[in-house]
């Protein structure tokens, strides 16, 4: 790995450790193995690198979970894969909970920044599609505008579940619960 790599798999070990607000570029650089001075060079400042390895954290970690179980369901009906999808999450969720947590941490921190929500809302606007991507993959019968739908109503799910299922796990709604709210609102 170069400098850059080994940054960001630092900045994730020393954000999983600390938090987002107790680590300091010096935990980072020191858990990188790398100079401080690298952290400027390759991110501009200890802020952006704690961004960029939460996105990839996540992304990786909640992201190929979400990507695995589209593609473990791809067979079913799409209403019946969504509810297993969501069925499913909380299992993603625990296994990524730290990363769950630094990451929302983190978030209200870039929000307060005009030039760092704008950031934000276009990682947003990548993390969809992805989503997308594997529901092409998964429901090719599935036109463009139906599959980016889907992906935005599960990018937002994923977001906001994530939230709730930190406050607590217990409260989130079945995947069932979903599917029938969504086949009530498609029968109007």
């Amino acid at each position: 790995m170069g400098n850059r790599e080994d940054l960001l798999a630092g900045a994730r070990r020393a954000i999983l450790e600390r938090g987002v607000a107790k680590v300091t570029a010096r935990d980072i650089a020191a858990e990188a193995g790398v100079s401080l001075a690298a952290i400027g060079y390759h991110f501009g400042s200890k802020d952006e690198l704690v961004t960029a390895a939460l996105l990839e954290s996540v992304g990786d970690g909640i992201g190929d979970g979400m990507e695995a179980i589209v593609g473990e369901t791809a067979a079913l009906p799409l209403l019946d894969g969504f509810a297993r999808l969501w069925d499913r999450m909380p299992e993603v969720f625990e296994r990524n909970r730290e990363a769950l947590l630094a990451s929302l941490e983190n978030t209200v921190r870039v929000l307060r920044d005009a030039d760092g929500a704008k950031a934000l809302g276009e990682a947003a606007e990548q993390g969809y599609l992805g989503v997308a991507e594997q529901l092409c993959d998964a429901h090719p019968e599935l036109g463009e505008d139906e599959v980016v739908a889907v992906a935005k109503l599960d990018f937002v799910l994923v977001q906001s579940l994530g939230i709730m299922w930190l406050m607590n796990p217990a409260s989130l709604p079945s995947g069932e619960e979903f599917a029938r709210a969504v086949a009530v609102l498609a029968r109007d």
